[in-house]
């Protein structure tokens, strides 16, 4: 995806930086032998460290916008952890990941952005070539976990939507205050009195290997690339912010070939080749079409 605004194409690197750097969240997470809830608010933690740092003295506004997307940014992590382990993986990524739908249908609403036809266009080739990546683990099971999946694909939008209605401000405090959340909505299955000796004492049975990789979680996966997010989303549209992590899931299985040597099968890679080609296809007709205007 190309653009002929340079502000623009750097922003859109900075959107492959951070999928590639959420991609190794599946790795990362099977290093870690704790309770889903604890990962998600141990990481949180740590994300917020790395975010607090980064913005120094972080300006809390309290604007709806600014809560708006912290709350939306608690429940797209926090539920997404929850459809994992109602539904299997690949529907709650799949149902996560129709997030551009519900930012295509708000965004011309709330932030006035148009949304083009070959915008629908990509967005449904998108969805029905994720659809084919995890055709082989896709399963009508699980439709409470289904349900929970869907409403954190909307909560992704609401992510974009509220970040990208703070472009002239600063969007990270938003995902600052969203970690703090998760960190205090998980803490009663990360804190607790063990009898494991060697456990780290109130981390809830989590031992200084478990720790280590948790950190790296934190910092690595998921604070570093959402300061580059909420750099991003500043000069892309919401629905760039939402089609172009696609690359997450995409990148995940690489990642388990290259160290697990476990190949995708075959309508796999159809799959990811049809979503790649979409999005470049786009990416090139926007470009044009800005260079002739």
């Amino acid at each position: 995806m190309s653009s002929a605004n340079p502000e623009h194409r750097n922003a859109l690197l900075l959107l492959i930086i951070t999928a590639t750097l959420w991609s190794f969240g599946g790795l990362l997470i099977k290093m870690i032998e704790w309770n889903s809830f604890a990962i998600a608010g141990g990481r949180s933690f740590f994300a917020a460290i790395v975010l607090w740092i980064f913005l120094r003295r972080p300006k809390f506004t309290w604007s709806s916008a600014q809560l708006g997307a912290a709350i939306a940014y608690a429940c797209c992590c926090g539920l997404f952890v929850v459809a994992t382990k109602l539904t299997t993986a690949a529907n709650a990524i799949v149902l996560q990941y129709t997030g551009p739908i519900y930012v295509a249908l708000l965004s011309g609403w709330l932030l006035h952005e148009k949304i083009t036809r070959l915008d629908w266009i990509t967005i449904f080739i998108v969805i029905a070539g994720m659809a084919l990546f995890f055709a082989d683990s896709l399963s009508a099971d699980g439709m409470a976990g289904n349900i929970i999946a869907i409403i954190s694909g909307i909560s992704f939008a609401f992510l974009a939507l509220f970040l990208r209605k703070q472009k002239h401000g600063s969007p990270i405090e938003s995902l600052l205050l969203g970690n703090i959340i998760i960190v205090v909505c998980a803490s009663p299955w990360m804190f607790s009195l063990s009898e494991n000796t060697s456990s780290i004492p109130l981390l809830n049975g989590l031992d200084t290997t478990g720790l280590f990789w948790l950190s790296i979680l934190g910092i690595i996966q998921l604070g570093i690339p959402y300061i580059l997010y909420g750099k991003a989303i500043k000069h892309v549209t919401a629905l760039e912010a939402t089609l172009v992590p696609v690359l997450e899931p995409l990148l995940n299985p690489l990642w388990v070939l290259l160290i697990q040597h476990e190949k995708p099968s075959g309508i796999s890679i159809i799959g990811g080749i049809i979503i790649l080609g979409a999005m470049l296809v786009r990416g090139f007709l926007v470009s044009k079409s800005k260079a002739s205007a």
